[in-house]
């Protein structure tokens, strides 16, 4: 089940953060708990990508895209990820969930979120997201005008490119 009372908790606890701009990293105090984990007593594996959401949402209200998305009556949605596991975060372990925008191109926002202990990181992910309206993708760069950031274009880091093209590749058929 979703964690709705956890993401309501930390969305709650936005209200009193100072805003951020495109280019901040969103830091969110975390824990793993009871409905986090797998047999082996760890954070299971989409329960990470499920508590990715949460720095992306507290990204969107800290940035104020959530109240331009409200305004403009767009949607945000996920489409493409990349994961990797390193260390295991177990039963009741604090870590900290690192949020921040790693680069876009014209469609799409990747965002490079990581969990980090101890100074440690235990998981990272590249999650591309875009912005809907009722006409399809809404381009970045009306995003960032609507936002108030008329010259918002981040350099987009190699191994981000790569991984966006390697992943035009593959194949949508069925055999």
């Amino acid at each position: 089940m979703y964690p709705y009372l956890r993401l309501a908790r930390t969305l709650i606890k936005t209200h009193w953060k100072p805003r951020l701009t495109l280019t901040d990293i969103s830091i969110i105090p975390m824990r793993v708990c009871l409905t986090d984990i797998d047999p082996f007593w760890e954070l299971n594996n989409g329960r990470h990508l499920t508590m990715m959401d949460f720095g992306r949402f507290e990204m969107t209200l800290r940035t104020g895209l959530f109240k331009v998305l409200k305004e403009k009556k767009w949607g945000v949605v996920v489409a493409g990820s990349s994961v990797r596991y390193r260390h295991r975060l177990k039963l009741f372990q604090r870590y900290f969930l690192h949020t921040q925008i790693a680069g876009t191109d014209e469609k799409w926002i990747y965002f490079h979120q990581q969990t980090v202990r101890n100074g440690k990181i235990h998981s990272a992910a590249l999650i591309r997201t875009g912005v809907t309206s009722e006409k399809g993708i809404v381009k970045v760069e009306e995003v960032s005008q609507a936002m108030g950031y008329a010259e918002f274009k981040p350099t987009m880091p190699e191994w981000i490119r790569a991984w966006a093209e390697a992943d035009e590749l593959r194949p949508w058929v069925i055999d």
